[in-house]
């Protein structure tokens, strides 16, 4: 192995992804088992199967782990189990929901839902699993921001709440845990062909006036994550607190 191959490398590293059955969460799932990760697939829903194939396809190792992000209560139990059989190297917060609606009449279930699961799910599964990087003095965190990061966004309220707080609380789980061995970080995606923005793509105007504004002249696509995902995940042992955007310029305009 190259010194550039082993600068990247995950391997014997053991990486959780959640929200990995589709788009960026499998993308970045498949990107580290090709990378020599033993990767744990979380989701909701028993959905999995495709991204564990892809993975067998790659000659990688992957597992997989029901648990609903939005059920608050129930995910420190469902971790510990977890805990038992794995040793988390590598935690991707990549799960997320949206829900659209005119901020008036943004309903009290929405929001929750989507605080639950973007921002509430984040912190906790965070604080779980850092517990044992902080006692190994190593680990690395990688929360899936967006551009709502820093933008006000519409008709996404919750949305763009959750996501300005998943940036703040990269930093400052980041400036708790930096001394001790575990970076903390986050990437904020551009627009990216998802499930999540399809509503977007098949609007031809809001479709048109998104591509009129990326220099890169293109929706973004989840592998185009990956390389950040992998550097994040190893090459990366002085970067703390730092949103990284891969956004094809779309910040930059």
């Amino acid at each position: 192995m190259s010194f550039l191959q082993s600068m990247f490398s995950l391997s014997g590293k053991t990486a959780l992804v959640t929200g990995a059955s589709t788009g960026i969460g499998q993308s970045i799932a498949v990107g580290y088992a090709r990378a020599g990760a033993e990767v744990i697939l979380l989701g909701h829903r028993d959905n999995l199967q495709e991204t564990a194939d892809i993975i067998e396809q790659a000659d990688g190792v992957s597992h997989q782990v029901i648990i609903d992000l939005s059920q608050i209560d129930s995910i420190k139990e469902k971790y510990d189990a977890l805990l038992s059989d794995y040793q988390i190297d590598i935690l991707v917060n990549n799960a997320g929901i949206i829900r659209r609606q005119q901020a008036v009449d943004y309903s009290q279930h929405d929001w929750n839902d989507v605080i639950n699961t973007n921002l509430n799910a984040v912190f906790v599964l965070t604080q779980e699993v850092s517990k044992n990087m902080l006692k190994r003095k190593q680990g690395k965190v990688i929360n899936i921001a967006s551009l709502l990061s820093f933008q006000g966004g519409v008709f996404v309220p919750a949305y763009t709440a959750s996501k300005h707080a998943v940036s703040g609380l990269t930093k400052a789980f980041a400036n708790e845990w930096a001394s001790a061995g575990v970076q903390v970080n986050a990437i904020a995606p551009g627009y990216i062909a998802t499930n999540n923005t399809q509503a977007i793509r098949e609007d031809t105007e809001r479709n048109e006036s998104i591509l009129s504004r990326i220099p890169t002249g293109r929706w973004g696509q989840p592998d185009d994550l990956v390389g950040a995902a992998i550097f994040l995940a190893s090459a990366s042992d002085y970067v703390n607190g730092h949103t990284l955007v891969v956004d094809g310029g779309w910040l930059a305009r």
